[in-house]
């Protein structure tokens, strides 16, 4: 580490990933919420009013809830550094898109938002080093190999 002035460059690269492995937080969690920050800005650009970041329901957990005009979005952001292994489309498994459907659920009834119409969203992002690469794939699931976990207040409308 550098002491009395500031680090630049590959050292204050190296100084910040001992510093966030040391608090628990690995590159990988880092450059997610990084991909997580330049998601919302993204949406944000497109108008879109975020109403929940992170919002967590047990062991669920919504990266982005965000209006589009009077639809409900619940978006499920996917980061990876370019060039890497498989890319950011591949994390969302059937297993991935059925937690997220948990979450959406959970969301749906703790703010009574039932008679909402809705779509889940996927937002896969690539760092190149200075950069993120947003793919944007708007309505990029439905809830329909899950019925039997939805709860019975869902309208005809929804997507599931």
């Amino acid at each position: 580490m550098i002491f009395g002035r500031r680090a630049t460059g590959a050292k204050a690269r190296a100084c910040r990933e001992d510093d966030e492995i040391r608090q628990g937080v690995t590159p990988s969690a880092a450059l997610g919420q990084l991909g997580e920050d330049a998601a919302a800005a993204f949406v944000c650009r497109k108008g879109w009013r975020i109403l929940e970041r992170n919002w967590r329901y047990g062991h669920v957990e919504l990266d982005l809830v965000a209006l589009d005009g009077l639809e409900l979005v619940f978006v499920e952001v996917k980061t990876r550094t370019a060039g890497g292994v498989g890319s950011p489309a591949d994390g969302v498994t059937p297993a991935k898109r059925a937690r997220v459907c948990k979450a959406a659920q959970a969301w749906l009834s703790a703010h009574d938002a039932w008679d909402r119409p809705c779509r889940f969203d996927v937002l896969c992002l690539e760092h190149d080093g200075t950069t993120f690469n947003v793919e944007h794939m708007p309505d990029a699931f439905r809830f329909s190999d899950g019925r039997r976990a939805v709860d019975c207040r869902n309208a005809a409308w929804q997507p599931w």
